[in-house]
């Protein structure tokens, strides 16, 4: 999926749900003119304004990645690839298949090396992280906990939280998400 996409999606949600770049700002905290950037490719998302747009718009993160084209899959063999952005350095793939508005959304992603950018957030729900590889540094409220491989932790999301990666490699864990709507 082209980089560009990622605001293409953006922008065609938000004025689905006759959202204004007014009301997405105030909904997120950030300026029009960040958002109206985003939206036409000139400025690149972090983890904490993909979730918070997300939240705002209604939608799980991995919206934003998902390819038309692509067949959806019943089974996920070797999901070791996520769907990426480039240019935003964002890595998920959502792994919920063909199931029509989950329960829960279970996604891999993949933060690259030294991706320790972003504020704390909260929103409606809960996290399940499971560590694959690397090391996950996830922020809950003042306390930092340090998630190495095969480690997990569960997160009320109206704390705040955030996940880091401060190391030199690549971190690949899963997040199953619940968002109360």
């Amino acid at each position: 999926m082209q980089d560009s996409n990622l605001g293409i999606k953006i922008k065609e949600i938000r004025t689905k749900r006759r959202m204004t770049l007014k009301v997405l700002a105030e909904m997120t905290g950030f300026s029009i003119s960040f958002l109206s950037q985003l939206e036409r490719g000139k400025s690149s998302a972090t983890l904490e304004s993909l979730k918070k747009i997300s939240i705002a718009l209604e939608v799980n993160p991995s919206y934003f990645f998902i390819d038309p084209n692509e067949e959806k899959e019943v089974v996920h063999r070797n999901s070791t690839v996520p769907i990426r952005t480039k240019e935003h350095n964002i890595y998920y793939k959502d792994l919920s298949g063909e199931m029509n508005q989950p329960a829960f959304t279970p996604l891999l992603v993949v933060m690259k090396p030294n991706q320790n950018e972003g504020d704390p957030i909260t929103h409606e729900g809960q996290e399940f992280l499971y560590v694959l590889e690397g090391q996950l540094t996830v922020q809950i409220g003042e306390k930092l906990h340090t998630l190495d491989a095969f480690d997990s932790i569960m997160v009320d999301s109206r704390d705040l939280h955030y996940w880091y990666n401060y190391t030199n490699n690549d971190v690949r864990f899963l997040c199953i998400s619940y968002d109360e709507k």
